[in-house]
């Protein structure tokens, strides 16, 4: 089913609306917004990194989040970067970092394949006044996924790599026709060089009977062409210990592995799925199951090495949205998790779970993030949300991304908490308007600005002399600041820190006639518009649902 060109038309003029007026300042830009259900109480410091994309297929301007891109929020919901048009194309695993000592921002961007769950791209890294300073790509010859970029002592970078190649797969169960099969790799690069460190591969390691998705079910591919690889693995993450050995999670394997540093062999297996998966270690918690899991992370090592703790993000789910029978879902809800596995015993045991508010179940994407305070963030992936716990398991703070009318349908690959220090190289926005009854109203941001503490307006006269107005504490991303009834013809405004000083001037900007968003009168006009609203956003979820109908989402 399509839409009808009436309804197309109603649902597209729906979501341009909401995204007007927003800010006054700036109205070039329409982010989505954090719809805040639990809101934060004795979080961690820091801010927010998300990039939110849409879960509808590619049909115009029906469909949230509008502007797709890596941003920087507070969690009470206030937008302090945002990062449309830095990156292009497709971003996800936004962070920040260190790199030789210097602070980043960095993130996949390139092309994102919702049917398979991979995509191609390289690492675009910005500096702190948001300026692009490097990109990073795959070495050998090989073409980096979308999954993974890790950071190790801010030298080097963890990145995965999704490479077809042809196999027999009949002892696999496949047909003489199936012949294609995706070797997981991982790299391990130099990020000023880009020269290759290390490399892994998963089919020199580990046999394809691993896999929990066989190639007969197709779930994961049925390997028929190079497009359609059976993606028996699946890596989503990759990590490294002091030690040198790197931690792999292997989705569709509903695995973890230590790998060798030096010899790629497996040191040991924490497989998810007790009589599903073979694994190293036993366990006494029946909470400790996982399956289809991502972002597995090393937190610590015992001294003698016996021991190691490590997090990671429990889907507990995989397959299609429209429940055609080949989904697996071995729970009710996604969680993080904290794991401490003990090699002298061979146990492993559950440390932390936080259980996914809404009893979310992500299909797919997802992360866990332990911050310095001791509570874990988590990102639940496909279900376009993020949630801070405290150590006790509580959630302390929950928040969807929200993009108008369809925005219940962003996605966020993974969710970060960062301290971060920004100095835009952006000039300070400003706008200005007299009211009806001769009211001078102000409207100031600076795109990325984490310094700001105050701005001062001042008024500018016909020989361009500055006369001070008023003082006014930043308040989120735009300052709103109401002048007497006095009009001021020309405003400018200057940023101050937290100890005064001076950072940046706005150019001065003209005052314009206010203009106001239209509201309709008529209760009869109101009517026919929720009614128009009502019947577009049916059209559209049937539209959706049926687009999935005739098509698999794998997920990554």
């Amino acid at each position: 089913m399509k839409l009808s060109s009436i309804s197309l038309s109603f649902a597209s003029l729906l979501a341009v609306a909401t995204a007007d007026w927003q800010y006054r300042s700036r109205p070039d830009l329409s982010p989505p917004q954090l719809n805040i259900t639990i809101p934060p109480k004795d979080t961690a410091p820091g801010y927010l990194f998300l990039a939110p994309y849409s879960g509808f297929a590619d049909i115009g301007t029906t469909h949230g989040p509008r502007q797709s891109a890596p941003y920087i929020f507070t969690d009470k919901g206030e937008l302090v970067w945002s990062g449309y048009t830095y990156f292009s194309i497709w971003a996800a695993n936004f962070q920040a970092g260190k790199v030789n000592g210097k602070d980043v921002l960095f993130s996949f961007e390139g092309s994102h394949n919702p049917n398979y769950g991979h995509g191609h791209g390289h690492i675009t890294f910005l500096d702190q006044k948001y300026q692009t300073v490097h990109e990073l790509r795959a070495g050998n010859h090989k073409l980096l996924d979308k999954h993974e970029f890790h950071i190790i002592n801010e030298r080097t970078g963890l990145v995965e790599i999704y490479d077809p190649v042809p196999i027999d797969l009949t002892p696999y169960g496949g047909t003489p026709d199936q012949q294609w099969i995706v070797d997981a790799k991982v790299q391990e690069l130099d990020i000023e060089t880009g020269e290759v460190l290390f490399q892994w591969s998963s089919l020199e390691h580990i046999l394809p009977h691993d896999s929990v998705l066989p190639v007969y079910e197709g779930q994961p591919g049925f390997g028929y062409n190079s497009s359609d690889a059976w993606d028996y693995f699946h890596i989503n993450s990759v990590d490294k210990d002091e030690n040198g050995n790197y931690l792999i999670s292997a989705r569709n394997a509903a695995s973890i592995y230590k790998i060798d540093g030096k010899t790629g062999e497996v040191i040991w297996k924490l497989g998810g799925l007790p009589g599903v998966t073979s694994s190293d270690f036993s366990t006494k918690d029946k909470n400790l199951t996982f399956s289809f899991q991502h972002h597995a992370r090393y937190l610590s090592t015992s001294e003698d090495g016996s021991r190691q703790v490590i997090s990671l993000y429990d889907n507990s789910a995989h397959g299609t949205e429209n429940k055609d029978g080949r989904e697996k879902n071995y729970k009710k809800q996604s969680s993080g998790k904290i794991v401490e596995v003990d090699t002298k015993n061979w146990e492993a045991k559950l440390l932390f779970n936080g259980p996914a508010p809404d009893n979310l179940l992500s299909k797919s994407q997802g992360s866990t993030q332990v911050l310095e305070n001791g509570n874990v963030l988590v990102g639940w992936g496909s279900e376009g949300a993020v949630s801070e716990f405290n150590p006790k398991g509580e959630a302390i703070f929950h928040a969807y991304v929200d993009s108008g009318e369809f925005g219940h349908l962003a996605q966020n690959y993974r969710a970060f908490k960062f301290d971060w220090h920004g100095y835009p190289t952006e000039d300070i926005a400003l706008y200005s308007e007299v009211t009806e009854d001769g009211h001078t109203i102000a409207y100031v941001s600076w795109n990325g600005d984490t310094e700001t503490k105050s701005w001062k307006f001042f008024s500018v006269d016909e020989n361009g002399t500055k006369h001070f107005l008023e003082e006014k504490k930043k308040a989120g991303f735009e300052t709103l600041i109401k002048f007497d009834n006095k009009k001021h013809s020309k405003i400018i405004v200057e940023a101050f820190d937290h100890n005064g000083k001076a950072l940046a001037a706005s150019t001065p900007v003209f005052t314009q006639k206010q203009i106001l968003p239209y509201k309709k009168e008529s209760s009869n006009d109101q009517r026919i518009e929720k009614l128009e609203k009502e019947v577009g956003l049916l059209e559209s979820a049937l539209n959706y649902f049926d687009w999935r109908t005739h098509r698999s989402s794998y997920g990554f």
